[in-house]
């Protein structure tokens, strides 16, 4: 298929609000990951919350979708004049043409588990401004957004656990491709909740510390909230440094509900598959995001799938350091990454791994580089062996 134009991105995270905070935060290796009191748990655990998401106000003609991961949608979408792009492409294209696809593995469940403690104590009725549909519903946040952008050609939510927002960019490639739209706003909203919080927790999946990627030392995950939205269009007419959707490849291998082929196995397929699409070799790929969780599986079967298809020389790290693991929102989020990568000639080096872990192969970057890429590619790998790699790429004269 052919390449797609990235015409505007952005993302909000505990790194901070925009494209300048997230690459300040790079840049400085500085960590979002808190010890910190939150709702109701009771966890020791550190998380990467968005500041002040509490005191986001929703539209006034969007309040029946409040909840926190709409208002942290509504926080991402007014930055980086990501919403006077998409009011521009919907002027050039029509407001038809343009779709909405997003990922998303919480939506709003927050409100629900906020619901049920005001149950009415006699007959067990939730409160009346309560709203599944537009809170905990795994449609809200593409129905927020498509509604606060104005926007009426198809939209729906990809809720593949961490691969979710990965994935929605093949959506678009094929339904641009297809010629059913001409730009799609993509990406994923991911907030924090209870359910994901005790969940991770129960399966001994959750650190007590900031999570520590590819580290031997690593014992889990840090849980993050976070919204990126990009908007994609053909590239019929794409500029010298413009950044490029040039491949995409996923890939189901089934091996476990909540572990990782130990082999990479659909890891590999995913990679090879985004490669052949953007017709490239591994030796062209300047820098790997790596999926990078800091669970000892997960590390090492990614570490094993890149150095079977890159070698051991290909840059790469994880920023679940800086933001903490964003689930279903990570997938956007990390594509936001690698296109500054690419745009800035900076490739990011991880934070919280001290000591890396002998045992693994693959060229983990400990500082940023200063390096000119033409080429980098972002891993997404979600329970039950959802995978998604994305190649992305600047143009060159």
């Amino acid at each position: 298929m052919s390449p797609l134009l990235i015409k505007t991105f952005t993302t909000t995270t505990a790194l901070g609000r925009g494209i300048a905070g997230t690459l300040d935060a790079l840049r400085a290796q500085r960590s979002g990951l808190r010890e910190r009191a939150w709702e109701t748990v009771d966890i020791t655990t550190c998380l990467g919350e968005v500041d002040s998401l509490d005191d986001v106000a929703l539209r006034t003609d969007m309040q029946d979708f409040d909840c926190r991961n709409n208002r942290l949608a509504q926080l991402a979408l007014e930055q980086d004049d990501f919403m006077p792009s998409v009011q521009d492409a919907a002027e050039r294209y029509g407001r038809k043409r343009i779709g909405v696809f997003l990922g998303s593995s919480t939506s709003g469940i927050l409100s629900s588990e906020q619901a049920y403690r005001q149950r009415d104590p006699i007959s067990g009725a939730l409160p009346a401004n309560y709203s599944y549909q537009h809170t905990h519903s795994m449609f809200s946040v593409a129905d927020f957004v498509r509604h606060y952008a104005d926007l009426q050609g198809p939209a729906y939510v990809v809720s593949t656990a961490c691969s979710s927002s990965a994935k929605v960019f093949g959506i678009a490639q094929r339904m641009i491709h297809c010629g059913l739209i001409d730009a799609a706003v993509v990406g994923g909203v991911d907030s924090l909740c209870l359910t994901t919080l005790y969940g991770f927790n129960s399966l001994q999946l959750i650190s007590s510390r900031p999570c520590m990627p590819f580290d031997s030392q690593r014992d889990g995950i840090s849980i993050g909230e976070g919204a990126a939205f990009i908007l994609l269009e053909r590239a019929d007419h794409a500029q010298v440094d413009d950044i490029l959707l040039s491949g995409v490849g996923e890939s189901s291998d089934a091996h476990h509900m909540s572990a990782p082929h130990p082999q990479g196995l659909g890891a590999r397929l995913a990679m090879q598959a985004a490669l052949d699409m953007a017709r490239l070799q591994p030796e062209s790929i300047g820098y790997i995001n790596l999926h990078g969780t800091a669970t000892p599986s997960n590390d090492a079967a990614e570490d094993t799938g890149v150095t079977s298809v890159f070698g051991h020389t290909t840059p790469c790290s994880s920023t679940k350091g800086h933001t903490g693991h964003t689930l279903g929102a990570a997938g956007g989020i990390e594509a936001v990454v690698c296109a500054l990568a690419l745009h800035h000639n900076f490739l990011p080096g991880g934070v919280g791994t001290v000591t890396l872990d002998p045992r693994l192969h693959c060229n983990y970057l400990l500082a940023n580089q200063e390096r000119a890429i033409t080429h980098a590619l972002s891993n997404s790998f979600g329970f039950g062996g959802s995978n998604c790699s994305l190649l992305f790429s600047r143009k060159r004269a």
